[in-house]
């Protein structure tokens, strides 16, 4: 039997506020730089998994989410090749006010992964996620994509193993278990490299529905 813990709201919380706090350090500086290897700035890429922690907590909103689709919540995209964005932050709020609304999304989402019914699912395109997938989900959005925005910044970036650990056991069923938890999880979203496994290049994903299913 497994012991690694279940994936909570405590987890998003804990999740965000390190991603916050990393965040506040470098405030004063110019965030519309590229967000390490991908084709987003560091802005667009916070203001990006604001929103997924947002969408996110919308899907478990309903008495009855959608199984097959999204909620009908329109996005935008603001320039060819930017990401496609529900939730815009202000820029007169500057840096303080992305991140503020990082956070603030990322309590809409841990309230809903505490309140919602049990046996909810909600669709994802790689499945019907419960309360605990969409709490990891949110999670590895943060962990993933503070690695692009802290290499865009030259900042630090160091999210705690067992955080790692108990979101790679929940999405990523075929991730080793006995390497470390960060860099595998860089591996599994294609960002790195691990001993004894090739590189994932081009797509990759996570699975959504509970591991039973």
């Amino acid at each position: 039997m497994n012991a690694t813990p279940p994936v909570t709201a405590a987890d998003v919380t804990l999740a965000v506020t390190l991603a916050a706090d990393t965040l506040n350090s470098p405030l004063d500086r110019d965030w519309h730089v590229p967000a390490g290897t991908i084709d987003w700035d560091c802005w667009e890429t916070v203001e990006h998994v604001a929103d997924d922690l947002f969408a996110y907590a919308a899907q478990l909103g309903p008495r009855k989410p959608p199984q097959d689709r999204y909620l009908p919540i329109a996005a935008e995209r603001r320039r060819e090749g930017g990401p496609s964005v529900t939730t815009f932050a202000d820029p007169e709020g500057g840096n303080a006010g992305l991140v503020q609304m990082l956070e603030a999304c990322g309590a809409f989402l841990a309230a809903m992964v505490s309140t919602c019914a049990p046996g909810t699912r909600a669709y994802h395109p790689f499945g019907l996620a419960d309360a605990e997938g969409w709490a990891a989900m949110g999670a590895v959005e943060v962990l993933v994509h503070m690695h692009d925005v802290a290499a865009g910044l030259g900042i630090g970036w160091v999210p705690p193993e067992d955080l790692c650990d108990r979101v790679l056991y929940r999405l990523f069923p075929d991730a080793p278990t006995d390497t470390p938890r960060w860099p595998t999880m860089l591996w599994a979203t294609g960002r790195g490299e691990i001993e004894g496994r090739e590189r994932i290049v081009g797509r990759w994903r996570w699975f959504a529905a509970p591991r039973e299913a």
